[in-house]
Protein backbone atom coordinates (compact mmCIF):
# COMPACT_ATOMS: atom_id res chain seq x y z
CA UNK A 1 0.00 0.00 0.00
CA UNK A 2 1.36 3.79 -1.05
CA UNK A 3 2.25 5.53 2.12
CA UNK A 4 0.47 8.83 2.47
CA UNK A 5 0.80 11.80 5.00
CA UNK A 6 -1.74 12.78 8.01
CA UNK A 7 -1.85 14.83 11.02
CA UNK A 8 -3.09 14.89 14.56
CA UNK A 9 -3.35 18.66 16.24
CA UNK A 10 -2.68 18.44 19.88
CA UNK A 11 -5.05 20.71 21.57
CA UNK A 12 -4.11 24.21 23.46
CA UNK A 13 -5.86 22.76 26.82
CA UNK A 14 -3.92 19.50 26.13
CA UNK A 15 -0.85 21.58 26.15
CA UNK A 16 -0.86 23.61 28.66
CA UNK A 17 -1.86 20.75 30.84
CA UNK A 18 1.39 19.25 30.29
CA UNK A 19 -0.14 16.00 28.69
CA UNK A 20 1.88 16.58 25.15
CA UNK A 21 4.13 13.12 26.42
CA UNK A 22 1.05 11.09 27.23
CA UNK A 23 -0.14 11.80 23.70
CA UNK A 24 2.91 11.86 21.89
CA UNK A 25 4.00 8.47 23.71
CA UNK A 26 0.97 6.84 22.90
CA UNK A 27 0.95 7.59 19.11
CA UNK A 28 4.77 6.45 18.78
CA UNK A 29 4.09 3.48 20.34
CA UNK A 30 0.99 1.84 19.31
CA UNK A 31 1.07 2.28 15.83
CA UNK A 32 4.10 1.73 13.28
CA UNK A 33 3.87 5.19 11.39
CA UNK A 34 6.97 7.57 11.10
CA UNK A 35 6.81 10.68 12.90
CA UNK A 36 8.21 12.61 9.77
CA UNK A 37 7.51 16.34 11.64
CA UNK A 38 6.53 18.44 14.43
CA UNK A 39 5.33 21.87 14.79
CA UNK A 40 3.66 24.28 17.32
CA UNK A 41 1.13 26.50 16.08
CA UNK A 42 -0.69 29.70 17.17
CA UNK A 43 -3.77 29.54 14.95
CA UNK A 44 -5.26 32.83 14.35
CA UNK A 45 -9.10 33.90 13.76
CA UNK A 46 -8.57 33.03 9.65
CA UNK A 47 -7.58 29.88 10.16
CA UNK A 48 -9.53 28.48 12.80
CA UNK A 49 -12.61 29.92 10.67
CA UNK A 50 -11.05 27.99 7.40
CA UNK A 51 -10.89 24.87 9.70
CA UNK A 52 -14.34 24.82 11.17
CA UNK A 53 -15.78 25.41 7.52
CA UNK A 54 -13.89 22.12 6.21
CA UNK A 55 -14.76 20.13 9.45
CA UNK A 56 -18.40 21.15 8.76
CA UNK A 57 -18.23 19.99 4.95
CA UNK A 58 -16.46 16.84 5.84
CA UNK A 59 -19.18 15.61 8.46
CA UNK A 60 -20.93 12.54 7.05
CA UNK A 61 -24.83 12.30 7.87
CA UNK A 62 -24.63 9.64 10.69
CA UNK A 63 -21.88 11.13 12.72
CA UNK A 64 -22.94 14.78 11.73
CA UNK A 65 -23.72 15.74 15.70
CA UNK A 66 -19.99 14.84 16.85
CA UNK A 67 -18.90 16.92 13.98
CA UNK A 68 -20.83 20.40 15.12
CA UNK A 69 -19.79 19.59 18.27
CA UNK A 70 -16.08 19.30 17.45
CA UNK A 71 -15.93 22.49 14.53
CA UNK A 72 -17.74 24.44 17.48
CA UNK A 73 -14.98 23.43 20.11
CA UNK A 74 -12.43 24.76 17.14
CA UNK A 75 -14.37 27.73 16.64
CA UNK A 76 -14.29 28.73 20.27
CA UNK A 77 -11.29 26.92 21.49
CA UNK A 78 -8.33 26.98 19.14
CA UNK A 79 -8.20 30.39 18.25
CA UNK A 80 -7.04 33.71 19.90
CA UNK A 81 -8.89 35.16 23.40
CA UNK A 82 -7.14 38.00 25.12
CA UNK A 83 -5.50 39.30 22.65
CA UNK A 84 -3.22 36.43 22.59
CA UNK A 85 -3.07 33.52 20.39
CA UNK A 86 -2.64 29.73 21.94
CA UNK A 87 -0.17 27.34 20.95
CA UNK A 88 -0.95 24.02 19.73
CA UNK A 89 1.00 21.04 18.44
CA UNK A 90 0.77 19.60 14.60
CA UNK A 91 2.37 16.27 14.34
CA UNK A 92 2.84 14.72 10.76
CA UNK A 93 2.51 11.00 10.21
CA UNK A 94 3.81 9.02 7.33
CA UNK A 95 3.15 5.28 6.54
CA UNK A 96 0.36 2.77 5.40
CA UNK A 97 -2.98 4.25 5.74
CA UNK A 98 -2.20 6.55 8.46
CA UNK A 99 -5.74 8.12 8.92
CA UNK A 100 -6.99 4.72 9.80
CA UNK A 101 -4.39 4.30 12.60
CA UNK A 102 -4.49 7.55 14.17
CA UNK A 103 -8.25 7.36 14.05
CA UNK A 104 -8.03 4.08 16.44
CA UNK A 105 -5.32 5.45 18.55
CA UNK A 106 -6.92 8.62 18.97
CA UNK A 107 -10.45 7.40 19.90
CA UNK A 108 -14.08 7.76 18.71
CA UNK A 109 -15.80 11.35 19.15
CA UNK A 110 -19.14 10.79 19.84
CA UNK A 111 -21.72 13.24 21.90
CA UNK A 112 -24.00 10.24 22.47
CA UNK A 113 -21.13 8.22 24.00
CA UNK A 114 -22.02 9.77 27.65
CA UNK A 115 -21.33 6.93 30.09
CA UNK A 116 -17.85 7.55 31.58
CA UNK A 117 -18.26 3.81 33.20
CA UNK A 118 -18.09 2.73 29.88
CA UNK A 119 -14.70 4.15 29.36
CA UNK A 120 -11.22 2.45 29.51
CA UNK A 121 -8.57 4.11 28.91
CA UNK A 122 -7.42 2.52 25.86
CA UNK A 123 -7.46 5.56 23.17
CA UNK A 124 -6.06 8.97 24.15
CA UNK A 125 -9.58 10.25 24.25
CA UNK A 126 -10.79 7.58 26.87
CA UNK A 127 -7.69 9.32 28.63
CA UNK A 128 -7.35 12.68 27.99
CA UNK A 129 -11.11 14.17 26.74
CA UNK A 130 -13.67 15.36 28.45
CA UNK A 131 -17.42 15.16 27.44
CA UNK A 132 -19.48 16.10 30.40
CA UNK A 133 -23.31 15.96 30.13
CA UNK A 134 -26.06 17.44 32.38
CA UNK A 135 -27.24 14.57 34.71
CA UNK A 136 -31.12 16.01 34.54
CA UNK A 137 -30.56 16.91 30.77
CA UNK A 138 -28.51 13.94 28.95
CA UNK A 139 -29.04 16.40 25.69
CA UNK A 140 -27.59 19.21 27.37
CA UNK A 141 -23.28 18.89 27.04
CA UNK A 142 -22.05 21.11 30.28
CA UNK A 143 -18.25 20.83 29.24
CA UNK A 144 -15.98 19.83 26.10
CA UNK A 145 -12.59 18.79 25.27
CA UNK A 146 -11.57 16.57 22.47
CA UNK A 147 -7.61 16.76 23.66
CA UNK A 148 -7.04 16.03 20.16
CA UNK A 149 -7.99 16.20 16.69
CA UNK A 150 -7.30 14.26 13.06
CA UNK A 151 -9.23 13.47 10.34
CA UNK A 152 -10.72 9.98 9.43
CA UNK A 153 -10.15 9.90 5.60
CA UNK A 154 -7.26 10.38 3.70
CA UNK A 155 -9.13 12.72 1.18
CA UNK A 156 -10.14 14.88 4.36
CA UNK A 157 -6.61 14.65 5.67
CA UNK A 158 -5.25 15.81 2.30
CA UNK A 159 -7.94 18.88 2.04
CA UNK A 160 -7.28 20.21 5.79
CA UNK A 161 -3.33 19.99 5.26
CA UNK A 162 -3.77 22.21 2.03
CA UNK A 163 -5.31 24.56 4.55
CA UNK A 164 -2.39 24.15 6.62
CA UNK A 165 0.31 24.99 4.14
CA UNK A 166 -1.52 27.83 2.96
CA UNK A 167 -1.75 29.39 6.79
CA UNK A 168 1.14 28.61 8.21
CA UNK A 169 3.23 28.60 5.38
CA UNK A 170 5.39 31.89 6.82
CA UNK A 171 4.75 31.36 10.65
CA UNK A 172 7.69 31.44 12.67
CA UNK A 173 8.80 28.09 14.86
CA UNK A 174 9.14 29.34 17.77
CA UNK A 175 6.09 30.91 19.47
CA UNK A 176 6.74 33.87 21.92
CA UNK A 177 2.70 34.48 23.15
CA UNK A 178 3.17 34.95 26.92
CA UNK A 179 3.68 38.12 28.50
CA UNK A 180 5.42 37.60 31.58
CA UNK A 181 5.62 39.86 35.08
CA UNK A 182 9.56 39.96 35.16
CA UNK A 183 10.58 38.93 31.62
CA UNK A 184 14.12 39.44 33.12
CA UNK A 185 13.95 36.24 34.80
CA UNK A 186 12.84 34.40 31.62
CA UNK A 187 15.11 32.23 29.67
CA UNK A 188 15.08 29.70 27.18
CA UNK A 189 17.19 26.46 26.90
CA UNK A 190 16.91 23.93 24.27
CA UNK A 191 16.66 20.39 24.59
CA UNK A 192 17.33 17.61 22.19
CA UNK A 193 15.85 14.13 22.13
CA UNK A 194 18.76 12.12 20.58
CA UNK A 195 19.10 9.15 18.09
CA UNK A 196 19.06 6.10 20.63
CA UNK A 197 15.54 7.25 20.85
CA UNK A 198 14.17 6.97 17.63
CA UNK A 199 15.39 3.44 17.43
CA UNK A 200 12.34 1.47 17.06
CA UNK A 201 8.72 2.67 17.94
CA UNK A 202 8.61 3.51 21.35
CA UNK A 203 6.78 5.85 24.23
CA UNK A 204 10.09 6.78 25.61
CA UNK A 205 10.33 10.10 23.80
CA UNK A 206 6.80 10.59 25.47
CA UNK A 207 7.27 9.78 28.87
CA UNK A 208 10.97 12.26 28.50
CA UNK A 209 8.63 15.58 27.60
CA UNK A 210 6.49 14.07 30.18
CA UNK A 211 9.51 14.16 33.02
CA UNK A 212 10.51 17.67 31.62
CA UNK A 213 7.44 19.29 31.97
CA UNK A 214 7.36 18.56 35.93
CA UNK A 215 9.56 22.05 35.59
CA UNK A 216 6.52 24.27 35.03
CA UNK A 217 8.37 25.18 31.80
CA UNK A 218 6.69 26.17 28.26
CA UNK A 219 7.23 23.93 25.05
CA UNK A 220 7.80 27.03 22.38
CA UNK A 221 9.04 25.52 19.71
CA UNK A 222 9.61 22.01 18.51
CA UNK A 223 11.01 20.44 15.46
CA UNK A 224 11.99 17.06 14.21
CA UNK A 225 16.05 17.48 12.91
CA UNK A 226 18.66 15.57 11.15
CA UNK A 227 22.45 16.67 12.68
CA UNK A 228 24.53 16.86 9.03
CA UNK A 229 28.02 15.86 9.79
CA UNK A 230 29.48 19.27 9.73
CA UNK A 231 26.45 20.39 11.88
CA UNK A 232 27.37 17.88 13.72
CA UNK A 233 31.01 18.66 14.08
CA UNK A 234 30.19 22.56 14.88
CA UNK A 235 27.70 21.56 17.33
CA UNK A 236 29.76 19.69 19.35
CA UNK A 237 33.38 21.55 18.54
CA UNK A 238 33.55 22.65 22.35
CA UNK A 239 33.52 19.37 23.61
CA UNK A 240 36.62 17.66 21.82
CA UNK A 241 39.27 20.48 23.59
CA UNK A 242 37.37 19.48 26.85
CA UNK A 243 37.76 16.05 26.25
CA UNK A 244 41.31 16.09 25.28
CA UNK A 245 42.28 18.41 28.63
CA UNK A 246 40.31 15.62 30.93
CA UNK A 247 39.86 12.43 29.01
CA UNK A 248 43.09 11.95 27.95
CA UNK A 249 45.48 12.46 31.14
CA UNK A 250 43.00 10.02 32.65
CA UNK A 251 43.40 7.34 29.35
CA UNK A 252 47.45 7.90 29.36
CA UNK A 253 47.31 6.80 33.53
CA UNK A 254 45.37 3.85 33.09
CA UNK A 255 47.65 2.78 29.90
CA UNK A 256 50.59 3.69 32.08
CA UNK A 257 49.13 1.70 34.79
CA UNK A 258 48.48 -1.73 32.30
CA UNK A 259 51.76 -1.15 30.77
CA UNK A 260 53.11 -1.15 34.59
CA UNK A 261 51.68 -4.34 35.39
CA UNK A 262 51.58 -6.61 32.43
CA UNK A 263 55.72 -6.32 31.64
CA UNK A 264 56.61 -5.47 35.42
CA UNK A 265 58.33 -2.34 34.92
CA UNK A 266 58.09 1.11 36.27
CA UNK A 267 57.37 3.73 33.49
CA UNK A 268 59.05 7.44 33.68
CA UNK A 269 56.80 10.67 34.34
CA UNK A 270 58.30 11.62 30.94
CA UNK A 271 56.88 8.29 29.34
CA UNK A 272 53.74 9.11 31.26
CA UNK A 273 53.02 12.24 29.79
CA UNK A 274 54.13 11.03 26.11
CA UNK A 275 50.95 8.13 26.83
CA UNK A 276 48.94 11.19 27.77
CA UNK A 277 50.02 13.25 24.60
CA UNK A 278 49.90 10.30 22.16
CA UNK A 279 47.46 7.45 22.93
CA UNK A 280 45.58 9.49 25.01
CA UNK A 281 44.73 12.01 22.84
CA UNK A 282 44.04 9.32 20.00
CA UNK A 283 41.30 7.93 22.22
CA UNK A 284 39.74 11.56 23.17
CA UNK A 285 39.89 12.23 20.01
CA UNK A 286 37.98 8.46 18.95
CA UNK A 287 35.49 9.39 21.68
CA UNK A 288 34.53 12.85 19.91
CA UNK A 289 34.35 11.19 16.41
CA UNK A 290 31.54 8.92 18.07
CA UNK A 291 29.57 11.74 19.45
CA UNK A 292 29.60 13.30 15.69
CA UNK A 293 29.03 9.71 14.46
CA UNK A 294 26.09 9.32 16.73
CA UNK A 295 24.34 12.15 16.70
CA UNK A 296 24.70 12.89 12.58
CA UNK A 297 24.89 9.00 11.23
CA UNK A 298 28.14 10.11 9.61
CA UNK A 299 31.79 9.62 10.83
CA UNK A 300 33.64 12.68 9.86
CA UNK A 301 37.08 10.46 8.88
CA UNK A 302 34.99 8.20 6.50
CA UNK A 303 32.02 11.20 5.41
CA UNK A 304 32.48 11.95 1.64
CA UNK A 305 33.06 15.67 1.17
CA UNK A 306 30.10 16.23 -0.94
CA UNK A 307 27.74 14.42 1.77
CA UNK A 308 29.05 16.62 4.78
CA UNK A 309 26.09 19.11 4.67
CA UNK A 310 23.48 16.61 4.16
CA UNK A 311 21.04 15.31 6.12
CA UNK A 312 22.02 12.47 8.39
CA UNK A 313 20.65 9.06 8.70
CA UNK A 314 19.51 9.55 12.29
CA UNK A 315 16.73 12.02 13.87
CA UNK A 316 16.23 13.84 17.04
CA UNK A 317 13.34 15.96 18.08
CA UNK A 318 14.42 19.26 19.32
CA UNK A 319 12.64 20.94 21.95
CA UNK A 320 12.65 24.60 23.26
CA UNK A 321 11.67 25.33 26.59
CA UNK A 322 10.78 29.08 27.98
CA UNK A 323 10.63 30.35 31.63
CA UNK A 324 12.10 31.42 34.44
CA UNK A 325 15.27 29.87 35.67
CA UNK A 326 14.90 27.13 32.23
CA UNK A 327 18.12 26.45 32.27
CA UNK A 328 19.02 25.33 35.74
CA UNK A 329 14.98 23.43 35.55
CA UNK A 330 15.86 20.98 32.52
CA UNK A 331 19.31 20.46 34.22
CA UNK A 332 18.16 19.00 37.35
CA UNK A 333 15.78 16.62 35.37
CA UNK A 334 18.59 15.59 33.07
CA UNK A 335 21.82 15.53 34.81
CA UNK A 336 24.22 14.47 35.59
CA UNK A 337 25.63 13.44 32.04
CA UNK A 338 26.68 9.99 33.03
CA UNK A 339 23.61 7.79 33.59
CA UNK A 340 25.31 5.84 36.41
CA UNK A 341 25.66 8.98 38.14
CA UNK A 342 23.29 10.56 38.09
CA UNK A 343 20.29 10.51 40.42
CA UNK A 344 17.11 8.39 41.06
CA UNK A 345 13.91 9.83 39.15
CA UNK A 346 16.23 11.60 36.63
CA UNK A 347 15.76 11.57 32.98
CA UNK A 348 19.57 9.95 32.26
CA UNK A 349 18.84 7.51 35.55
CA UNK A 350 15.75 6.15 33.80
CA UNK A 351 16.59 5.81 30.16
CA UNK A 352 20.56 6.57 29.57
CA UNK A 353 23.02 3.95 29.14
CA UNK A 354 26.36 5.78 29.18
CA UNK A 355 28.14 9.39 28.68
CA UNK A 356 27.24 9.64 25.04
CA UNK A 357 23.93 7.49 24.73
CA UNK A 358 22.48 9.65 27.58
CA UNK A 359 19.03 10.01 25.57
CA UNK A 360 19.17 13.41 25.74
CA UNK A 361 21.02 17.06 25.30
CA UNK A 362 20.08 20.71 26.79
CA UNK A 363 22.06 23.98 27.17
CA UNK A 364 24.13 24.62 29.51
CA UNK A 365 23.78 28.55 29.81
CA UNK A 366 22.02 31.10 28.39
CA UNK A 367 24.47 31.78 25.36
CA UNK A 368 25.33 28.23 24.52
CA UNK A 369 21.01 28.06 24.05
CA UNK A 370 21.41 31.21 21.96
CA UNK A 371 24.50 29.17 20.15
CA UNK A 372 22.42 26.11 19.66
CA UNK A 373 19.53 27.57 18.14
CA UNK A 374 21.90 28.94 15.62
CA UNK A 375 23.05 26.47 14.93
CA UNK A 376 20.19 23.63 14.58
CA UNK A 377 18.34 26.50 12.60
CA UNK A 378 15.28 26.45 15.59
CA UNK A 379 13.59 29.39 13.64
CA UNK A 380 12.60 27.03 10.83
CA UNK A 381 11.14 23.83 10.13
CA UNK A 382 10.13 21.35 7.52
CA UNK A 383 6.64 20.23 8.04
CA UNK A 384 5.27 22.62 5.58
CA UNK A 385 7.45 22.05 2.58
CA UNK A 386 6.82 18.61 3.59
CA UNK A 387 3.14 18.90 3.30
CA UNK A 388 3.67 20.95 0.19
CA UNK A 389 6.00 18.07 -1.48
CA UNK A 390 3.49 15.50 -0.30
CA UNK A 391 0.51 17.32 -1.91
CA UNK A 392 2.52 18.44 -5.28
CA UNK A 393 3.22 14.99 -5.81
CA UNK A 394 -0.31 13.80 -5.51
CA UNK A 395 -1.47 16.14 -8.04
Amino acid sequence: MKQTLSYVIVTPYSIVKSRTGGVISRLLSRSNLELAGAQIIAPDENFVHEYEKALLRQASKNRRGGVDLLANYVERNLGPSGGRRHRSLLLLFRGENPCAKLSDICGALFPEKNNFELLTGETIRDTYSDLVFDYDNPEKIIYFEPAVLTPRSQEYADENMALFAGCFKNSDNVISNMPYPDSAKIEQTMVILKPDNWNYASSKPGAIIDMLSRTGLRIVGIKLFRFSMNQALDFYSPVEPALMENLAPIIGRKARAILEKDFGCSLSEDTGKILVESFGRKYAREQFLKIVEFMSGRRPNTCPADEADKPGGVKCMILLYEGEHAIQKIKDVLDPADPLEAPDGTVRREFGISTMVNTAHASDSVENCEREKRLVRMNENSVIPMIEEYLNNKS
